[in-house]
Parts: C-alpha cells; structure tokens; sequence
C-alpha cells in the first residue's frame, strides 16, 4: 500500500512538473511577442464599416512586423468579434486585457460601444485608442481620441453650410443613441447662438439598422420647402445609411435642393450604393482617399496590395487608426516597455505624419490634431474635397456650446484630470 502510495504521489508530482513546465514555457512563448487587442464588430449592424478597421490593424501591425517589431518582439494581434452588441464589447474588453494579456486594444466605433468598455479600461489600467469621430464630453487617462471631436469635424460642416451654401434651415438627423444625442445637442446651442430660430431647426432619431426611410424622407423633404435653403446634417450611423440614401434618390431629393452633410459615410460606406444620385452630397472628415499627397499614395497602395483588390477603398478611421498605431509604438519605444503607465505617460507629445500632408501630435486632453476636409460625392464613390481648414485644429474634449462644459479642460501630464473645472480649480467637474 505504502509503495503503491509513493508511485501515486512520484507520479502526481512529476505530471504536476511537467504542467508546470508545460506552463512555464507557455509564459515564455506569451512573453516573446506583445499582443496587440482588435475590439471591432464584425458582424451585426456595424460590421459594414468596422470590419475594414480590423483588417487595417492587421496590416499595420503585419507591417509593424516587418521592420522588427517592437523592442524586439514581434507583434501578435489578437482579434474579438463583439458582434454589435453593446454589453458584449465590454465582455470582449475584459477577455483581451485579462485573458489574452494584450498591450493595448485598438477598437470601437459607436460612442454607446466606447461607454461601454471605459469601466474595464479604468479598472484593468489598459490602454484603449478609440479611431471615430465622437460627441466629445470626455477625457479618460486610459482612451486616447484618434478620431475628431465636434470642433473638428461637426462645428467646421455647419460653418461651412452657413458660409458657402447659405443654410438657414437645419434637419439634425441621427441614429438613437449618445453621439448623435450629444452632437445634435452641441449643434442647436451652436446655431442658436448664430441667430437660427427654433423653428427653424428639426431634430430626429431613429433606431440603429432603420430599413424602411420613406415617411421621414417625405418630412425631410416636406420641412425643406418652406423657402429657405435647407440641409440635413447626418449622424446616421452603420447599415442605416444604405436606405437613406437611396430614398433620398427616390424622392428626388438633390444635393442643390436639400443637402446632405454625413459624418459616419465615408468610401467604405458609399462602396456599397449606387452613388450617383449622390453626387454633390458632403461629408465632413479629417481624411479622404482623394487627397493627393506622398503618403496617402503609399497608405493606399499598401492597402489594396494587403487586400489584393486594386479596387480597395481607404477611409477616414483606417487613417486614425494609422495614426494612433504608430503614436502607440513611438510611445513604447520611448518608454522601454509596454507597461500601461509608462506609454501613457510618453503618449502625450508623440508626434506622427498623418496622410494628408501634415504632422499630427497627441494633445495633453488625449485628443490630436486634425486638418478639417468637407468633400463631395463624386459618381465613382470618392470625395472632392471643397473645403479645408487652415493647419491643424487640436481636439477639445469639452464643448464651449454646452454650459456643464465650457468651464472644463482636460489635461493629464499637468494637471493629472480629465475634467478640471477652470473656475472651482477642482477635478471632477465641479
């Protein structure tokens, strides 16, 4: 019994060693490359425009690999599906930051998506660089904005119709949730104080994947004939776009009659469509595959040749994510490791060539600075740029439209807060 026992026991504790090599050599193996987290819907109602932000982090991070990787480590992506599904996204953040151990997480789109996740980023201390353009109001120490906040993309659209397209009538049309809510509610306090009157402004809602356009089309079109020049400023959002837009054609609502300004359709989306009852429609954005520069020539060619379609089309969050990727590594290669407080604190200040002949730097309020483009449809898909800004616009986190905003700044290397409130001198927004 007693030999029987020590075998037993000879035997448990050699197939615990051997686990625990087994173990121990998985730990090496994890820690000869530094994972990288994509947390982008590939399926589900967003999956039309996410999906391609997926593809192009692996590029990035393919061609990241090709020059050695990062402090002599490979780079390993490791990719989630969170489906859409709001709740999910932040299952899926918790999955990659505790389970699969990743460096950083590049991902989101909708801001319902990013809210979700902030409370696992905060907890966990990771690092989420979040490459859409958003409603602002907020400044977390563990996201950093690649995308446009409003005073760089919303605001410039509507002085833009104001100035040049002489619009004295406003449809805020939106997709049901905080970004569109957030930025319409900015857009009315900023055309207000231009001197529009509140009957002159209309703002609407509808829910995400809306199919069917035909009434609130026809209330468009109803509200544009009142004798002022009208046009529809667009939060719509996803696979929604797709109906709207060929209602608008249905009716025969035209960019000279009532204009369209988006801010979620970019190329991506207009592959999808016949665009050219389009034509003339605007967009507001920080980058178009149209522009004509060095680096967007060699951004485009890399794409297509890693898609292996010539006919590939680039966007505005792919060059985020372009921009926040390699800020992310100048950071860790600065800092001499991947630890979450170390590049947070070299983040600020790094700077990086956008694709549009500029230099864009990552602001102490984790926003960075963007050129403003306002582009037009164009039959085959692409944008004609009509207007842009003078230089680079840096982010503002908080709105100077919004009263509980326009006394906040946010600053995390001087004043450690993302909401310090300029007239209480106190953090927390009080």
């Amino acid at each position: 019994m007693m030999t029987r026992l020590k075998t037993w026991v000879s035997a448990a504790a050699l197939a615990g060693g051997v686990a625990l090599a087994s173990l121990g050599a998985g730990t090496a193996r994890a820690q000869e490359t530094i994972k990288v987290g994509i947390l982008h819907s590939l399926s589900g109602t967003m999956a039309i425009s996410e999906t391609t932000l997926k593809d192009a982090m692996l590029m990035l991070i393919a061609e990241q690999n090709k020059k050695g990787g990062v402090l002599g480590k490979k780079l390993e992506p490791v990719v989630v599906d969170p489906a859409s599904n709001w709740p999910l996204f932040a299952e899926k953040a918790r999955e990659l930051i505790a389970k699969d151990k990743v460096s950083a997480v590049f991902g989101c789109w909708t801001s319902v998506s990013r809210k979700s996740v902030l409370p696992v980023f905060k907890e966990l201390n990771s690092i989420l660089f979040y490459p859409v353009q958003y409603e602002g109001e907020e400044s977390e120490r563990n996201v950093f904005y690649t995308g446009a906040a409003p005073n760089q993309q919303a605001i410039p659209a509507v002085d833009y119709l104001m100035k040049e397209e002489k619009v004295e009538r406003w449809v805020l049309e939106g997709t049901d949730y905080v970004y569109p809510r957030t930025t319409n509610k900015i857009l009315e306090a900023y055309l207000t104080a231009k001197g529009v009157k509140p009957e002159d402004i209309s703002i609407n809602y509808t829910p995400f994947g809306q199919a069917d356009w035909q009434t609130r089309v026809a209330a468009i079109k109803s509200f544009g004939s009142a004798g002022k020049k009208t046009a529809v400023v667009s939060t719509i959002n996803g696979d929604a776009n797709v109906p709207f837009y060929k209602e608008l054609a249905n009716q025969g609502i035209k960019a000279t009659d009532i204009p369209v300004v988006a801010f979620s359709v970019g190329e991506e989306e207009l592959a999808g469509i016949d665009t050219k009852p389009l034509v003339g429609h605007l967009a507001a954005w920080n980058y178009f595959e149209s522009i004509d520069t060095p680096e967007n020539k060699a951004f485009i060619q890399q794409w297509q040749a890693y898609k292996k379609n010539p006919k590939a089309v680039t966007n505005d969050p792919m060059e985020a994510h372009y921009i926040g990727f390699n800020m992310w590594v100048k950071a860790v290669e600065k800092a001499g490791t991947v630890d979450p407080d170390k590049v947070i604190a070299a983040l600020p200040g790094t700077e990086q060539k956008n694709l549009t002949g500029g230099t864009s730097q990552m602001l102490p309020n984790h926003h960075i600075t963007k050129p403003v483009f306002i582009g037009e449809i164009k039959d085959d898909g692409q944008f004609d740029v009509v207007n842009k800004t003078e230089g680079l616009i840096p982010g503002e986190a908080w709105s100077k439209q919004l009263e509980g905003s326009k006394d906040l700044e946010a600053d995390w290397v001087k004043l450690n807060c993302g909401n310090y409130n300029t007239k209480t001198k106190k953090c927390g927004g009080a």
